[in-house]
């Protein structure tokens, strides 16, 4: 008989598993880095922004997102939009979000 039915060997214990605490240790650390490396710098970053659009004041030179460089004639606190003089007669209304940085005075002039 034993030509047409193959003999059957008992497979070998599994080997036993961790307690897991392995895996929650680790799921700690990769939350710590997380917070550390990419959560807190871009919530720094985003406070900082949004003191530099509740400082915007008319007469600032600021420069936008889209590289206009002007002087603040007009600051909307309500509707969060400002007009910028760019040149002599020439006004843009921009979103106070689109201010990238505000640049010293007298930066126009020495363009």
């Amino acid at each position: 008989m034993s030509l047409f039915i193959s003999q059957a060997h008992a497979a070998a214990a599994p080997a036993p598993q961790g307690g897991g605490m392995e895996m929650v240790i680790m799921l700690l650390v990769f939350g710590f880095v997380f917070y550390f490396m990419i959560y807190r710098p871009q919530a720094k970053r985003v406070k900082e922004h949004k003191g530099l659009m509740s400082a915007l004041s008319k007469g600032d030179e600021v420069l936008t997102q889209g590289g206009i460089v002007g002087k603040i004639i007009k600051v909307s606190d309500d509707k969060d939009f400002i007009v910028i003089s760019i040149a002599e007669g020439t006004e843009v209304t921009v979103q106070k979000a689109a201010v990238n940085a505000v640049l010293p005075k007298g930066t126009m002039k020495n363009l």
